[in-house]
């Protein structure tokens, strides 16, 4: 598994709550499964199914992705 940890105090909470509730709802083969979630003082961990490589964002800010690239990988 990997463990995403979100500090709460620097996060907006609505966006966080919509990152687990999406990532809890919605089921792809091209998205890393969610597992569970839980509060660790100030952070929140998000398990999830580990995934060797890089984040998309790795990809897009180190390697650089056109619009184009990025919108057809989101649309996956």
């Amino acid at each position: 598994v990997a463990i995403k940890k979100i500090n709460l105090q620097q996060q907006k909470s609505k966006e966080v709550l919509n990152e687990v509730l999406i990532m809890r709802d919605k089921k792809n083969l091209n998205i890393v499964t969610y597992l569970d979630s839980y509060l660790v003082r100030n952070e929140l961990w998000l398990v999830m199914e580990y995934m060797d490589g890089h984040t998309l964002n790795d990809i897009i800010s180190e390697i650089g992705m056109s619009e184009g690239q990025i919108a057809a990988v989101f649309r996956e």
